[in-house]
């Protein structure tokens, strides 16, 4: 049976992600998360692509694309996000190229177990079903689309946001569906399109549309899950990604100078070098270039290529992008971008007076993250003065400059200089 032509919709706005940028180009071990869920789909004999980019994220996009040998295909542009059936709507003109044929529709930020997919495969390789569609299983109340199942495992309808206690089943809808006949879904999708309905949901009511009188199968899921949606998510992603290294893996290419203690499951990339004193505690993950000075402390974390880790500095439960610089600090529990400077003795607060939850604003609106310990997001080349502490949860936009000894306790916007006016007494202590 043919391989489903892979859709990868990658074309959706990241603005909840804020101060970070595209979703689809966080580096997880050294590589971008794109780059990650092709390669994979590859391993699966999957070998033809379309990814829906949009125009700002397009250039960045390709190349990444081109540099994979084991995956050809074709990269679309939706204009604008106006939803998922319209990225779809995007991908006919190639089917209508090169053929009508199944599509196996995925989204680049869904992070599961390859489990997975291996079962979608198996479900459409062995089923008669006109489409599949992944049913992960909850214990509790998650704010998402619900699937209505029979006991043969047939999808009847698809139930967004229920409520709690009015749940048709224990089984979440993922994007990760796989249609056998692809025109006749985006013939549906551009109907409901053309109907006066202004709601965003065309792909659902399409769907739900042909249901009526075809077999939708649910594929149940009780696996990991990870979405990124907001910045907070990257640290959950890291810890899937840190969670798959299984020893020690030190190139021989890397420096680890006398009196380094390297402990459980561990990467050190070409070109790394760790000072006499360092130490660093798997899982974790060091890049190409990177070092760890004397003294410090790596644990839980992944330290980007070229990044540094300076003097007796701490980095627990982190993220650090590339180029990042730090040095005698905390990094405990946060999100450094590019090129961030985290000058001497600053420190990421990341646990609240009564140990609640950590609270966090996106696009103004303030959010539970869910998680007990969360610090500092810091997006691309801001620089963070001496002696800086940041409260839980708070963000610094990209570019911004934080002046010395200031404490941060709301978010920073972009582009943004912030600084404390001090005024300075002098007295003669003889008077």
């Amino acid at each position: 049976m043919r391989s489903p032509l892979l859709v990868i919709l990658a074309g959706g706005a990241s603005s909840r992600l804020w101060p970070l940028e595209e979703k689809s180009l966080i580096k997880f071990m050294g590589r971008p998360l794109l780059s990650l869920q092709l390669e994979r789909f590859a391993q699966l004999g999957m070998r033809e692509a379309v990814i829906v980019a949009n125009p700002e994220n397009e250039a960045l996009i390709r190349p990444v694309f081109e540099a994979l040998p084991d995956i050809t295909g074709e990269i679309v542009i939706q204009p604008k996000p106006i939803g998922m059936g319209d990225a779809l709507l995007k991908v006919r003109p190639y089917l209508e190229q090169h053929g009508n044929r199944p599509i196996y529709v995925t989204q680049v930020h869904d992070i599961t177990d390859v489990a997975l997919h291996q079962q979608m495969l198996t479900a459409y390789q062995s089923g008669v079903a006109a489409a599949y569609l992944a049913g992960y299983r909850v214990q509790e109340y998650f704010p998402g689309g619900y699937l209505e199942v029979t006991d043969s495992g047939q999808i009847t309808n698809m139930v967004e946001k229920p409520g709690a206690g009015n749940e048709p089943s224990d089984l979440v809808n993922i994007v990760a569906h796989i249609h056998t006949d692809a025109l006749a879904l985006l013939g549906q999708v551009q109907a409901e399109y053309d109907r006066p309905e202004q709601s965003d949901d065309h792909y659902e009511r399409a769907m739900a549309v042909l249901m009526a009188d075809r077999l939708f199968q649910v594929v149940p899921y009780e696996g990991r899950w990870q979405a990124i949606k907001f910045p907070w998510h990257v640290l959950d992603a890291m810890h899937h990604f840190l969670g798959q290294i299984d020893g020690q893996f030190v190139s021989p290419e890397a420096t680890i100078e006398d009196g380094v203690l390297i402990k459980g499951n561990v990467v050190i990339e070409p070109g790394a070098r760790l000072f006499h004193g360092a130490t660093v505690v798997g899982p974790a993950y060091i890049g190409q270039n990177a070092i760890v000075g004397n003294g410090a402390l790596v644990r839980d974390s992944m330290v980007g290529a070229r990044s540094v880790v300076g003097y007796v500095t701490e980095v627990a439960r982190s993220y650090m992008a590339e180029g990042v610089h730090t040095h005698a600090g905390q990094v405990l529990d946060s999100v450094l971008d590019d090129d961030v400077n985290f000058s001497a003795t600053c420190t990421t607060a990341n646990l609240r007076i009564d140990q609640g939850n950590v609270w966090s604003a996106v696009k103004g609106q303030r959010m539970d993250t869910g998680r007990d310990k969360f610090g500092l997001v810091a997006g691309k080349r801001a620089f963070i003065g001496v002696n800086v502490m940041t409260m839980p949860g708070t963000k610094i936009g990209r570019d911004a400059e934080i002046g010395p000894t200031t404490v941060i306790s709301e978010d920073v916007p972009d582009n943004t200089r912030v600084w404390v006016k001090q005024t300075q007494q002098m007295k003669d202590i003889k008077q």
